[in-house]
């Protein structure tokens, strides 16, 4: 079975690849910020902070409040990240047969997770727009989606690291013939 990841940047549309990749390929997809998330309501406590709404973890607090503080967002990610990695295993597992497995992750790189892939996609994407989808899918300021974007490793890093890289600045058409020209064939 051939473990391939999916990164890039926030708001680089990781996601409409998953989607391409799951319901026109019929690839197994899955995305690690789903596991995270899941992961996240795990946590009972967040070292006092209220974080909490209705007895689930608040994303838009949390968010707020480790964007801002790095110490409070290395404390969570070493509380989620092995979580999330066990799960990936276990895809790995439950996929064993298959001709491959795709694993969307945004920090890829950042957690060391790309050891665990034999090849990697990045989703590229142009900074402006990047910015412009940020701020509005996440309804954020211009400063909290830039302390979002800062907190990733550069595309520029990551573009020297990857097996395959789709752009992904125009429109859905143009996104799947990206794949379809880029990763299909070598796959």
């Amino acid at each position: 079975m051939l473990k391939i990841a999916i990164t890039g940047n926030i708001a680089s549309g990781k996601s409409q690849v998953e989607k391409i990749l799951a319901e026109k390929y019929h690839f197994p997809v899955y995305d690690a910020d789903k596991i995270a998330h899941i992961k996240l309501n795990e946590i009972n406590d967040f070292y006092g902070y209220n974080v909490f709404t209705d007895g689930k973890i608040d994303r838009k607090k949390l968010g707020e409040l480790v964007f801002k503080n790095p110490e409070l967002k290395r404390k969570l990610e070493n509380i989620i990240h092995p979580k999330v990695k066990k799960e990936i295993i276990e895809i790995f597992k439950k996929h064993s047969q298959e001709k491959c497995v795709f694993v969307s992750i945004p920090l890829l790189y950042e957690t060391g997770f790309d050891k665990l892939f034999d090849k990697v996609i990045l989703v590229l994407v142009d900074s402006n727009v990047q910015l412009t989808r940020l701020i509005k899918r996440n309804n954020l300021s211009i400063e909290e989606a830039n302390l979002r974007i800062a907190s990733q490793l550069p595309q520029s890093q990551k573009i020297k690291r990857a097996d395959f890289i789709i752009e992904n600045n125009g429109s859905l058409e143009n996104l799947y013939n990206e794949i379809s020209e880029a990763v299909i064939p070598f796959i």
